[in-house]
């Protein structure tokens, strides 16, 4: 399909009737899940802003306009048919590594702790790793609806879009990213797996990867103290141990009922980055096992009714979107499982948000975009039933 003739069938039917035709009960997990978020972010983050920009509500103030601004694009995305998205995957695949190169360009990345991530854009601050998760989504979901049997059947069909993948691997290592890098890998790995790549295959891929991951870490000096930091993290609890023996802390001071919104003590200067990569440590401390138990929920009910979705898709040959769903569903879940894992110590620390909760408007732009496509291909899948089912009526 043109673009020309894509341009003029991208929104047939009118928004409003696609929104009200939405699954209520995923589009009502995603906007709790995003408005505990809220919640965490002012909590987390009140002492934080206060001391350092003599605003309190500064980061709430900007999440929310994040926020509006997240659901003003998913109302978009979900307005606009799929197709739409498959025939741009290759410009978009483009607009992602070309951020990508770009974000190195001296005087063009902004710097943070040692990391290279952010293209400043006025009062925004672009982090690029999110926009290329995104594009990789849809690039590969587009590759596969293509070209599924030349990827099952044939090495070089299979190597192809992991050389894509790997490219933009290697250029999220440079900024250093390597928590973005290890989710775009494995959420690739992860699709090609379920589009039925022989296992041998996958197996040779995965022993490769795994092995220059290693490499990675014991080659690099930074990485290996926060391996080493987090197999025992109260060997040096002032230093390399600071951030995951503050988090635990946080987690078991919250018990069974936490001790009140508002009330946190590591979030007072003592556990760092709380209103972004460790605010599940500051919900633990605050609501407890009952706050944790009800995220969680949330977190896995989204996941599985993405990966769901995505599996109907694909028993109706809607592949594209059923690959889309089965790749953000794979996102979705593993930068959870990962965000959670750092927090309880159970993985090193990485610098990886908590999808819909954490303080970042790349982060909540891109995630809500994501979910955006998931409910706009239930809606076509069941569009698509109920014109069969129509039509298998007309014809009795």
């Amino acid at each position: 399909m043109s673009l020309q003739t894509l341009s003029g069938t991208v929104m047939e039917q009118r928004p409003e009737s696609v929104i009200g035709a939405l699954d209520r009960r995923l589009l009502g997990a995603i906007l709790a899940l995003s408005l505990i978020g809220i919640v965490m972010v002012a909590s987390a983050s009140v002492s934080l802003a206060d001391r350092n920009l003599g605003s309190p509500f500064h980061y709430l103030q900007r999440q929310v306009i994040f926020f509006a601004l997240a659901y003003g694009l998913g109302w978009f995305a979900v307005s606009v048919r799929l197709e739409f998205w498959r025939v741009l995957s290759g410009i978009g695949l483009l607009i992602s590594l070309l951020l990508l190169v770009l974000v190195l360009v001296p005087g063009v990345g902004r710097e943070v702790n040692g990391s290279t991530r952010w293209i400043p854009m006025g009062p925004f601050n672009l982090q690029v790793a999110e926009v290329a998760k995104l594009g990789a989504m849809i690039y590969l979901a587009a590759w596969l609806s293509r070209h599924g049997d030349r990827v099952r059947h044939s090495m070089a069909g299979f190597l192809l879009p992991l050389a894509v993948l790997g490219a933009m691997g290697f250029l999220l290592l440079l900024q250093p990213d390597f928590g973005a890098a290890v989710v775009i890998l494995g959420i690739g790995l992860g699709v090609l797996f379920l589009a039925g790549v022989p296992l041998w295959r996958f197996g040779l891929v995965m022993i490769v990867a795994v092995a220059a991951g290693a490499a990675l870490i014991v080659t690099s000096p930074y990485r290996w103290e926060r391996l080493t930091a987090f197999l025992n993290p109260w060997a040096d609890p002032f230093n390399s141990g600071f951030q995951l023996t503050q988090s635990l802390i946080a987690i078991g001071r919250g018990e069974w009922f936490g001790v009140g919104l508002g009330a946190s003590v590591q979030k007072l200067f003592y556990l760092p980055e709380a209103h972004t990569d460790f605010v599940f440590a500051v919900l633990a401390e605050e609501f407890g096992l009952l706050g944790v138990l009800l995220v969680l929920l949330l977190l896995a009910y989204i996941s599985w009714r993405i990966l769901a979705i995505g599996a109907a898709c694909l028993r109706q040959d809607k592949t594209f979107a059923g690959y889309l769903c089965l790749g953000v569903g794979l996102w979705f879940s593993m930068q959870c499982l990962i965000n959670i894992g750092v927090n309880m110590g159970l993985l090193p620390t990485k610098g990886l948000t908590l999808p819909l909760m954490s303080y970042g408007g790349s982060s909540l732009l891109m995630s809500v975009v994501a979910l955006a496509l998931v409910l706009r291909a239930d809606y076509e899948l069941r569009a698509t039933g109920a014109r069969s089912a129509r039509g298998g009526a007309e014809h009795e």
